[in-house]
């Protein structure tokens, strides 16, 4: 059987289609010859995300990026639609992190949970979105740069307070300078007169010097004849206070034996009951003569003699 020409061209063109459809869906990243699952990711803002990106789980290429769709009646969210091998597994509870890459793309990452209930085809994943370089810097240099601003302003108003200090700077070297002028010219004046002061002040010193060296032999005996004076001193101190001390034991030894007069005092009981006997017969003295007054004074007008007192009767209290 044999084609014209025009059924040819035809054939040829429906090829043509079909390779060219086929080729650019396997470019955009559609695997025709293996087995995929969909699932669903909702992100407020995909950045630089478009079909085709990777989705890698720990680094390794497990899908791809099918389509992005916005979403109106979600507040313009984007539905990002995500194709994985059937052979990969998702546990519930992953989540799919949009990830920037250093040169400016973007991929999804899958971070697995540890859940045993898994995901079906056609499951929403839980989305969320990883900070770039990009974005952290910014957290990081915006604090920098108020800082930067307000160390520029604060340097600002430094340096507007220092403007008023310089020119008084000005003015006191300015005065400085003057006065070292004045300072040179009262000593180029008196040069002469400054040399006589110094040279009497070598003569004073030298004269000091030889005053101290006359001076060192006579503070020396001085200080010889102090030294002798007070051992001299203490050592008679010493003696007297030792024969003072030696006097003093053998008048305690003396006591404690009994000798003398204190001793026998302390030692016996002679002297006690000599005493006590004595007051006890002065006691009955003193009571006898209130009582017999006439017996000790005798007052005669007419010459008469009165007997003598009688012999008072004087105990002793029993000792």
């Amino acid at each position: 059987m044999k084609f014209s020409s025009e059924a040819r061209v035809g054939v040829l063109a429906i090829v043509a289609i079909a390779i060219f459809y086929f080729g650019f869906n396997f470019l955009k990243g559609t695997d025709f010859f293996s087995k995929t699952a969909v699932y669903y990711a909702i992100f407020d803002n995909v950045g630089a995300l478009v079909p085709s990106s990777p989705v890698k789980i720990n680094g390794v290429v497990v899908g791809r990026v099918k389509e992005t769709e916005i979403l109106q009646n979600l507040d313009n969210k984007v539905a990002v639609t995500l194709e994985i091998k059937r052979s990969v597994s998702i546990p519930r509870d992953s989540r799919a992190i949009l990830t920037t890459e250093l040169l400016g793309g973007a991929l999804i990452q899958l971070e697995m949970s540890k859940n045993t209930a898994m995901f079906a085809s056609g499951d929403t994943i839980t989305a969320m979105v990883e900070k770039g370089i990009k974005e952290v810097a910014q957290e990081r240099i915006v604090p920098v740069l108020h800082t930067a601003d307000s160390l520029m302003k604060g340097l600002n108003k430094v340096v507007g307070k220092f403007e008023g200090t310089a020119a008084y700077l000005n003015q006191l070297l300015q005065s400085s300078d003057r006065m070292v002028v004045g300072v040179n010219t009262l000593v180029n004046a008196n040069t002469k007169s400054l040399a006589g002061v110094l040279a009497n002040m070598n003569a004073l010193t030298a004269s000091l010097v030889e005053t101290e060296k006359a001076l060192k032999p006579i503070l020396l005996k001085t200080n010889t004849l102090a030294d002798s004076l007070a051992s001299i001193r203490i050592g008679e101190t010493l003696n007297r206070t030792n024969a003072a001390v030696a006097s003093l034991q053998n008048i305690l030894t003396n006591l404690q034996k009994g000798q003398g007069t204190a001793g026998k005092l302390l030692k016996s009981d002679a002297l006690y009951n000599n005493l006590n006997y004595s007051i006890v017969s002065l006691n009955n003295l003193l009571t006898n003569f209130r009582e017999h007054p006439k017996r000790y004074v005798n007052l005669s007008i007419f010459g008469k003699k009165e007997t003598g007192p009688a012999k008072s009767v004087i105990q002793q209290d029993s000792l």
